[in-house]
């Protein structure tokens, strides 16, 4: 049988981390203030090829988000995500299929959390719900300083998706506190960040004053457009 994650934590504050301003012990007490701070979901995201310092950050990163129950999301590399116990990967354009990557946990008898980027492609969108994406990630919704080119998203996306695809969704790509009341209409069910909380001087606070503002009163819900979404590359969690 299976080990399984639980799937019931899929919203609100969800950090990915920024491995160019700390790594090793700093990358874990970063983390460790984001999770303070309120982050319900933490993404461990490294392009680099330093496979040890990978692997002793991932497992340092996995004990520490498993002791305050928070799910820990590898970004695209599913062996890594595996040996560390992870609760699941984050597959973007050039990744492996979905169903090739479930299955490769099934084989090592783990249940996994796989989100996709979804970036504003809708058809992606569809193929990956129907595939059995557990949440789908849509961006740039603003500027992103981590990819400043990055093309962007229509927030409507969000709403799109919620109504139409039954799976938790994510809107990632240049959202700070101070534009995030701008998404939440659409009723994301995740937001992500990386520099809004990881390039603050007080990370702490910063991820709590996301969370602050992703909880304010919304305004009335905005009606999902009907314009066709051109279909986007690469933003900022690929």
């Amino acid at each position: 049988m299976s080990e399984t994650v639980n799937r019931t934590t899929l919203s609100g504050l969800y950090v990915i981390t920024d491995t160019i301003r700390f790594q090793r012990e700093a990358l874990v007490e970063a983390v460790g203030e984001a999770i303070a701070g309120g982050a319900t979901m933490v993404q461990y995201r490294d392009k680099s090829d330093e496979a040890d310092r990978r692997r002793a950050e991932a497992t340092a990163l996995a004990e520490l988000c498993r002791r305050h129950a928070v799910p820990l999301i590898i970004n695209d590399d599913v062996a890594l995500a595996i040996e560390v116990g992870a609760a699941g990967v984050h597959l973007g354009r050039d990744d492996a299929p979905l169903a090739e990557t479930r299955a490769r946990f099934a084989a090592a008898g783990r249940d996994a959390i796989i989100g996709v980027s979804c970036y504003a492609d809708r058809l992606r969108a569809e193929r990956a719900a129907a595939d059995g994406a557990d949440y789908l990630a849509f961006g740039a919704m603003f500027p992103s300083p981590t990819k400043p080119n990055a093309p962007g998203a229509p927030a409507d996306v969000l709403g799109w998706a919620r109504e139409r695809l039954d799976r938790p969704v994510c809107g990632i790509g240049g959202i700070t506190a101070a534009n995030v009341a701008e998404l939440m209409p659409h009723r994301p069910d995740l937001i992500a960040v990386i520099s809004a909380v990881f390039a603050a001087p007080d990370i702490r606070r910063a991820a709590e004053r996301l969370c602050e503002a992703m909880a304010r009163p919304m305004a009335r819900p905005l009606r999902v457009s009907t314009d066709t979404i051109q279909k986007s590359e690469d933003p900022e969690n690929s």
